[in-house]
Order: structure tokens, then sequence, then C-alpha cells
């Protein structure tokens, strides 16, 4: 378990969340979720960090189109994360690469890890959720 860091204001401590996405974005609710605990997290001033993995790199596809399947497409909400002060964005590169997908195909800029990375962020957590 990594040392807790102090609050800037110094208030409690501040806790490493990791969100962990694995699913598509939509046909189920993981992805908006998940999105929902990464700004309230952000809203308590802890570090977060998002991490997409498998279908979950689907999330920061760009140009969504969702009309058809009758559902909101919430991707742009990605780009508000930096106003909420969440930075740390994370791709698994396999995971892009089984899909075909680069960066150039992402919402937003992404630190693209391979699994000893992605093993050595994990390890640094205080929490990780999975969604």
């Amino acid at each position: 378990m990594s040392e807790q860091q102090p609050s800037p204001a110094g208030g409690p401590k501040v806790k490493k969340f990791m969100i962990v996405n694995r699913k598509a974005p939509y046909g189920t609710i993981y992805a908006l979720e998940s999105l929902e605990v990464v700004l309230i997290a952000a809203t308590f001033d802890q570090d977060v960090s998002l991490v997409f993995i498998d279908d979950g790199v689907y999330e920061l596809v760009k140009a969504q189109q969702t009309k058809g399947i009758g559902v909101k497409n919430f991707s742009p909400s990605y780009r508000a994360l930096e106003d909420y002060d969440v930075e740390k964005l994370y791709v698994d590169r396999a995971s892009m690469d089984q899909r075909g997908l680069t960066e150039s195909d992402l919402l937003v800029p992404v630190a693209m890890l391979d699994d000893q990375q992605m093993g050595q962020l994990m390890a640094q957590q205080d929490v990780i959720l999975s969604f």
C-alpha cells in the first residue's frame, strides 16, 4: 500500500483512487457509473487515476453515434475531467492493439501502458474500483 499524502489545505489525507473501466460504454450502466465515481472522488480532492482496459477503451473513442440505440452519448464528459483535476488517464496498449485503435482515435490524451507498467501503477494505489 502506498503512503498517503496530506491534503494541500492541511485537512484529511489524500488517497490514491484508481477507477478501472473494462466494459463497452453502452449496453450496461458500468461506464456511466464509473464516470460518476471519478467525479465524486475528484470533488473530494482525492488523487484519481482512470484506466481503460479491454472493451473499456471504447469509452474514449471519438465521434460515438448513439442515436440509433436511443442512448445519450456521454463520451464528451471525458473532456471535462481536466476541470476536476483528473488528468491521469491510462489505456492498456494490448487492448488498443486488439481492437485496432490508436491514440489518434481517442477523445482525450492518455498514457499507453503495457502489462508491467499497468501492474506497477496499480500497486501504487490505495483504492482500486473496477467497473
